[in-house]
């Protein structure tokens, strides 16, 4: 997208800094092209990229498991017999060997297995209640002695199923609760505390941090891109007479594809991330408090894996995606116009090269007509073409074409200009409120994100303590 030669602007450099990387960037103010505004910030999205690459290398995102609730560790059957959501984060291995996303499928599976095993228990109490009743009427009646017999050892029958089931469900929920503490809870403060421990001494290193180092490093990149876009200024209000050519309406169609797609996966990733630790959460409050009433039952980590699973729900609940997404939406708006007018563009080209073929061949005819009979030739006085003058007919008809090229012409030029005029004002535009929304967004995602490391750091330390104590 290029514009025409920038008005000459004063040289001056705005630099960013971030205490926290010791990132130190200069932004140019000299006078540029479009086009190498356009590679600045691409140069600054490929930064951006690497900077989720960690986290990519950290987390992998599947799709959705069905996990059973109603059926969550302590011996009882939630009648509502719901699901929840629970997305599979897949992490690289940690201290234990095992993946987040592996020890959330193996979660997965006890619960499911825990589901049928309550289910059946219930089934069998059923079973024996009914038993029970009528081994207590064959009783009052004095009935058949073999009958009553009969009717007896079945019961005890289930009550020998009942004790067995019940020492099913204990040791599958004795696993769901294993792997929560040994597994999912360290792997949950891996996410945001990268650490490794001797003799129960931990190390923070602040950079391991991911989430936070990455929206730490998100934020740097479109404040620098924010910087950028303010050179968009400095640009040459006079548009550019150069036609949009072929490779300039395939950019500009591709640009459009990116932004819509830049679009779908901003909504698609904060919403996995709501839908994540709303799961979580959830499964974890009816996994701790709504079907553990003891509270001597529960492990010093119940409360520190909730606090945390609530805290990061509460941050990311809060973050203000409408206004980044309708950032992003509004530049990808205006894109779509520009779009629009670089194909009325090319149709308003077609039609001007198509009146100039048309007048060519007029030419040409012209041109043999007046070899033929002279520039200035007389009407012809034969019977049957009285009156009739063909050079003066053949001109008349080059000078009606003329007049249209000339005039479709214009209308290209005009198409050209309005083109040019429109790529330029809507960058200008929706470049500097597009990072605006970002620089926003990403500064309120790494201000979450640090709450949400402090409170795992400070969780971590607890528990290490108390682990030493207890020891």
């Amino acid at each position: 997208m290029r514009a025409a030669a920038n008005v000459a602007a004063p040289p001056s450099v705005v630099s960013g800094f971030s205490k926290e990387s010791e990132m130190v960037v200069v932004v140019s103010r000299q006078g540029k092209e479009l086009v190498e505004i356009i590679k600045e910030l691409d140069e600054y999205f490929l930064r951006a990229a690497d900077a989720a690459s960690v986290v990519n290398g950290v987390l992998e995102v599947h799709t959705f498991s069905n996990i059973p609730t109603s059926s969550t560790n302590y011996h009882q059957l939630n009648s509502s017999g719901d699901d929840i959501m629970v997305g599979r984060m897949g992490m690289v291995n940690n201290v234990n060997g095992s993946s987040h996303c592996s020890t959330i499928e193996r979660l997965y599976a006890w619960e499911k297995k825990l589901f049928h095993e309550v289910k059946n228990a219930e089934k069998i109490k059923m079973e024996h209640e009914k038993r029970v009743e009528q081994l207590r009427r064959l009783e009052v009646k004095r009935a058949d002695y073999f009958k009553t017999e009969k009717t007896k050892k079945e019961v005890e029958k289930l009550e020998s199923q009942i004790e067995v089931a019940t020492q099913a469900i204990q040791t599958t929920s004795n696993e769901i609760i294993k792997l929560r503490e040994t597994e999912l809870y360290p792997q949950l403060l891996d996410i945001f505390v990268s650490r490794f421990r001797g003799s129960f001494k931990v190390t923070f290193r602040e950079n391991g941090f991911q989430f936070m180092c990455m929206w730490r490093s998100m934020y740097e990149c479109h404040q620098v891109q924010m910087h950028i876009v303010d050179q968009l200024k400095f640009l040459n209000a006079i548009p550019s007479n150069e036609p949009t050519s072929e490779i300039h309406r395939q950019s500009t169609l591709q640009l459009e594809v990116e932004l819509q797609q830049w679009h779908q996966s901003f909504c698609s990733v904060v919403k996995a991330q709501r839908d994540y630790i709303r799961s979580l959460t959830g499964w974890l409050r009816l996994s701790l408090f709504q079907f553990n009433k003891n509270p001597l039952m529960r492990s010093i980590q119940d409360s520190t894996i909730y606090s945390l699973c609530e805290q990061w729900q509460l941050e990311i609940d809060n973050v203000p995606d409408k206004v980044a997404s309708e950032g992003i939406k509004s530049l990808w708006t205006v894109i779509h116009a520009i779009v629009i007018q670089q194909a009325e563009e090319l149709k308003q080209k077609k039609r001007s090269e198509t009146a100039n073929k048309q007048l060519e061949k007029r030419a040409i005819e012209l041109r043999t007509l007046e070899a033929k009979y002279g520039p200035y030739s007389m009407p012809e006085m034969s019977s049957s073409r009285k009156g009739r003058n063909p050079v003066g007919e053949k001109r008349a008809k080059v000078d009606m074409l003329k007049a249209k090229a000339e005039e479709e012409k214009a209308k290209h030029e005009k198409a050209v200009s309005v083109s040019r005029a429109m790529t330029l004002n809507n960058m200008q535009m929706g470049l500097p409120h597009v990072f605006q929304a970002m620089t926003g967004f990403s500064s309120v995602c790494k201000q979450a994100f640090e709450k949400v490391y402090n409170e795992a750091k400070n969780m971590d330390q607890d528990l290490d303590v108390k682990r030493l104590m207890m020891a």
